[in-house]
């Protein structure tokens, strides 16, 4: 494999500013970079999903993780709006940027293959429920070769955070996870998690206590301290180093050249 892919993650949360994005990354791979990016669009669907009187809802695990409760209609919700709108803008701000992106989700060429999960378990009121119309899944495997293949032919893949399960289900994935498994299939040299905050923070959100550098062996303990998106983040993280990826950077994603802020160290880098 090529060690120096460079895998980004966009956040989906508001805030990141995806021009400076795309303008960074179309420099990086105008100066000969390999560039795939992996986007989120939470905010995108929580926008339509409410404008559509289907408003977004969240379930927190047993474990203190929380997901977007995904069924057959907020499923389609997603689809529209972050594979047909964030893909497609993004695609298109590269294109006019002079950058040949091709737009993906894990269903196309089964990309991204993710197990269903039959049950999702649920606390609400103290209460544990077992919910079984949730479409969301587990990636276990990528299609790397296709990705190659991609990448050799001078193409920009920007993925979307969908699967597909082994009886052709299109899941909802988490972007964060899906990144690090887009990044150790291909063992790439880094993974950048771009987000709304500077970084992994002791004591958020007082962006002074800023972890500048976080060794692997401490992902655990920063697990169980971390709050909210962060906790993906840092499983993200960890999938990724397991994986054979060398570093990753949580980083800003609302600064310009947010990226190039991030391959000098700017943010939280783990190795």
């Amino acid at each position: 494999m090529d060690r120096s892919i460079i895998v980004v993650k966009l956040g989906g949360t508001e805030g990141l500013d995806y021009s400076s994005v795309c303008a960074d990354a179309a420099l990086l791979i105008q100066s000969g970079k390999r560039v795939i990016l992996v986007h989120g669009g939470s905010a995108e669907a929580n926008d339509l999903g409410t404008a559509l009187g289907h408003p977004p809802k969240f379930i927190t695990s047993p474990s203190g993780y929380t997901s977007r409760y995904t069924d057959q209609k907020t499923l389609d919700i997603f689809l529209m709006a972050v594979n047909g709108k964030v893909n497609t803008r993004l695609v298109e701000e590269l294109q006019k940027l002079g950058v040949n992106a091709i737009g993906l989700s894990g269903l196309d060429g089964r990309l991204l293959e993710a197990a269903r999960k039959e049950t999702v378990q649920s606390i609400e009121g103290g209460k544990r429920r077992v919910i079984r119309d949730d479409y969301t899944g587990k990636i276990e495997r990528v299609n790397s070769g296709l990705l190659q293949i991609l990448i050799e032919n001078a193409y920009v893949p920007v993925i979307a955070p969908l699967a597909i399960s082994p009886a052709g289900e299109a899941l909802n994935v988490d972007a964060d996870r899906a990144a690090a498994m887009v990044a150790a299939g291909l063992e790439a040299e880094i993974l950048i998690l771009l987000t709304a905050v500077p970084g992994l923070m002791s004591c958020y959100p007082d962006e002074s206590t800023l972890i500048r550098s976080l060794p692997q062996n401490r992902l655990p303990e920063a697990l169980e301290a971390a709050q909210g998106r962060m906790k993906k983040k840092i499983l993200g993280a960890e999938e990724a180093l397991k994986g054979g990826v060398r570093k990753v950077v949580i980083a800003d994603g609302r600064v310009k050249q947010p990226i190039q802020q991030a391959l000098l160290g700017e943010g939280t880098v783990i190795q």
